[in-house]
């Protein structure tokens, strides 16, 4: 399970330098050069990228979608040295592993899909090819944290009623949700004990991409792989 961040690509501007993101308006060409940079720094040959669109469909994959993935937020394999990649500026990557049932995922999980449950779709899915809930671990990333992320009273009152755990305030005492809780209660839910924190903010921190912080900007990824 690796992390990236925005440093050490070609990239420039406000994509400056290892976006992976290819719906945010950087060069086409600048971003298959970055994914093929940090395809062969981790020893990859094939990676799967989705379309994601903030849902909770997830799907078994075997190789990689090619140049019209379709939407989705959630993949899993059992492909050796298939790479799998979650791209985020303010979501949380979640990334799994059930070594023992030779299984690995990866789930884009923002504020709408950790609502509809994109990381519990993803157990359930990975579970029913013959992962073990109780065997696996869990990486939730680098997100926007449970005080910076503020949003309407309003909005916090919806997603709190379906996701508890989410009820946060900001350093200003106003209106926040705090995800990262959310998801590692999901998780729990699910039967996952083991899960570990990549605990930066995106907002907070200079060297990851971030939505909320520029707008206009790249996208960092989760990865995780089967070793070949």
């Amino acid at each position: 399970m690796r992390i990236t961040d925005r440093h050490g690509g070609v990239g420039s501007g406000p994509y400056g330098s290892r976006n992976l993101g290819g719906m945010c308006g950087d060069d086409p060409e600048t971003v298959a050069a970055n994914r093929a940079l940090t395809a062969a720094e981790f020893g990859l040959e094939r990676v799967v990228f989705m379309r994601q669109v903030h849902g909770a469909d997830v799907r078994y994959v075997k190789e990689p979608f090619g140049d019209d993935p379709p939407p989705l937020d959630g993949v899993f394999t059992d492909v050796p040295g298939l790479g799998l990649a979650v791209l985020c500026a303010d979501c949380a990557p979640v990334l799994l592993a059930d070594p023992g049932a030779g299984l690995v995922g990866a789930a884009h999980s923002g504020r709408a899909g950790t609502v509809l449950g994109v990381v519990p779709a993803l157990v359930r899915e990975m579970t029913a090819r013959g992962a073990d809930p109780a065997g696996m671990t869990a990486l939730i990333g680098p997100m926007a944290c449970g005080t910076c992320y503020e949003v309407p009273a309003e909005l916090r009152a919806q997603v709190t009623a379906v996701l508890p755990e989410a009820w946060s305030i900001t350093r200003e005492d106003t209106p926040a949700l705090d995800l990262r809780a959310a998801i590692t209660s999901q998780l729990a839910g699910a039967g996952v004990r083991d899960v570990t924190h990549d605990t930066r903010c995106t907002i907070e921190t200079p060297g990851l991409f971030s939505y909320r912080r520029e707008r206009r900007t790249g996208r960092f990824a989760g990865y995780v792989w089967l070793e070949g």
